[in-house]
Order: structure tokens, then C-alpha cells, then sequence
């Protein structure tokens, strides 16, 4: 457990950096090029997790560029800076993000799709939207199980947003988190979020922890020509769970440097 006043002074400065990346994303986003913006929601995502005392780890190949539709399994609100450290994605996330006070902004302005999930019919919609911007050729990501899990195991994928990647006739790439202490390489279950866990409980923790790794796996891309999505939806619910198995495994990794 690291001493109060080391947290306290962790939060002050990860609350900063989210200022920061409000301050970018409205005054210096409209005045830059997509890969401009992709650099800087990368070059901020690693930032924030150094703040936060995570370091990523990388196995794999992340995806050089769209269009691919990248499925990984779903822990904490830290996957998303985790993922975005490795390369910048569309995220499709719960449309109540989009209110939330600068994190809204920041998830808006990183070109998250946004998904009500008490409507059933909404997902058809943000289908259709996720295949435009395959088709535009971008990255997409989707957590399939719908909401996080325990870290212990994978919760069903659901398979309605793999017609995305169908229609358009985009690749597929799953990929699987971990965290773990960076010192006994043991799971870390610090900045879970599930069932009756707040946002504040979880930044909390994770604050609280001694320096974490977060290891994200990176499998083979896969096409979808002639692929039914159920079925498809099942096979790759095997390869991420298997990628999930390979980070506790000691392969071969890399961190991400800043550029």
C-alpha cells in the first residue's frame, strides 16, 4: 500500500493530465489531421498510465492500420487508455459516457461510438455505424462480453456486433488484458469493476496499488468473408481466452516507449 500523501499526489496529477486532454481535444483537435489525433490520444493514453503506475505490455502485433475490428475481453475503465497506449481505436462504449464531465468529452473526442444498451434495437443502429467507419477505414473496438468481467475467466461474447465486421467485409483481431503487480508478475485485481464497485472505489485502488503491468495480447487477424457470426462469435471467444492464458505464460513482450 503506497503512502497517502504519494496517492493523493498521483490523483491531483492524473486529474491535471484529463484537463490536459480536454484542453487538446478542444482547442488543438479541429486544427489537426486524423493521424495527428491518433498520435496525441496515444501519446496521452501512455501519460495517464504512467501516472497511474501501469506499465503496458505488449504481445502481438496491434493492428497497423484499418480497417479491423479488434475484440478484447473487458476488465476496467483502465483497458481503454491501455489500448489506446498501443494504437488509437474506435471505441463503441455505453452511451452514458458521453455525459460524464471531461471524460465525456475525452471519449468523444477520441471518436468513440455510443451504444444504449437498454434498447435492444439500438445495437442494430450502431451496426451499421461501426460498418461505415470500417469502411472508412478505421479501427474499431468492442469488449463482446458487454459489460467487465472478475478477470478469472471470459463471460459469453455476444455476436450482433461481429455484423459489422461482415457487412463491410472487415478483418477481425482479437486481443486479451491482464494486470498484474509488476514486481510478482501474480493478477492484480486493483482496478477491477464489477457488480457494486464505483468508478472512485476503482481509481482508488488502483491508485493505492504498487506499480502494475497491464499485459495486452494481440493474436492473428482473421477475415469474415463467409463467416457466421454465432459460430464465429464462439471460436473467438476460445482464441481470446487463450490469449488471456498466454500473458500469464512469460512470452516474449514489449513495452511502449514514448516516442
Amino acid at each position: 500500500m503506497l503512502s497517502p500523501f504519494i496517492v493523493l499526489w498521483r490523483l491531483l496529477r492524473a486529474v491535471v493530465h484529463a484537463l490536459r486532454g480536454w484542453r487538446i481535444i478542444t482547442f488543438r483537435f479541429p486544427k489537426q489531421t486524423p493521424d495527428q489525433r491518433a498520435d496525441e490520444v496515444e501519446r496521452w493514453s501512455r501519460r495517464m498510465l504512467e501516472i497511474f503506475g501501469v506499465e503496458p505490455i505488449v504481445q502481438g502485433t496491434p493492428p497497423s492500420a484499418g480497417p479491423v475490428l479488434l475484440l478484447v475481453n473487458h476488465l476496467s475503465w483502465l483497458d481503454i487508455l491501455v489500448i489506446h497506449s498501443a494504437r488509437h481505436v474506435r471505441f463503441v462504449a455505453k452511451s452514458d459516457i458521453r455525459g460524464w464531465p471531461v471524460i465525456g468529452t475525452l471519449a468523444s473526442g477520441a471518436g468513440t461510438l455510443y451504444i444504449e444498451r437498454e434498447r435492444r434495437r439500438d445495437a442494430m443502429r450502431v451496426v451499421h455505424h461501426m460498418a461505415d467507419a470500417l469502411r472508412a477505414g478505421d479501427i474499431v473496438a468492442v469488449f463482446p462480453e458487454g459489460t467487465t468481467g472478475d478477470g478469472l475467466g471470459l463471460l459469453p461474447f455476444h455476436a450482433n456486433l461481429l455484423q459489422a465486421a461482415i457487412s463491410a467485409g472487415a478483418p477481425v483481431q482479437p486481443a486479451a488484458l491482464r494486470f498484474a503487480d509488476r514486481a510478482t508478475g501474480e493478477t492484480s485485481f486493483a482496478p477491477r469493476y464489477i457488480d457494486d464497485d464505483t468508478l472512485l472505489a476503482s481509481v482508488w485502488r488502483t491508485l493505492c496499488a504498487p506499480p502494475l503491468a497491464a499485459h495486452l495480447c494481440f493474436g492473428d487477424i482473421q477475415e469474415s468473408h463467409g463467416r457466421e457470426r454465432r459460430s464465429w462469435a464462439g471460436t473467438l471467444h476460445e482464441q481470446v481466452d487463450a490469449l488471456r492464458v498466454r500473458t500469464t505464460q512469460g512470452e516474449p513482450a514489449r513495452g511502449l516507449a514514448e516516442p
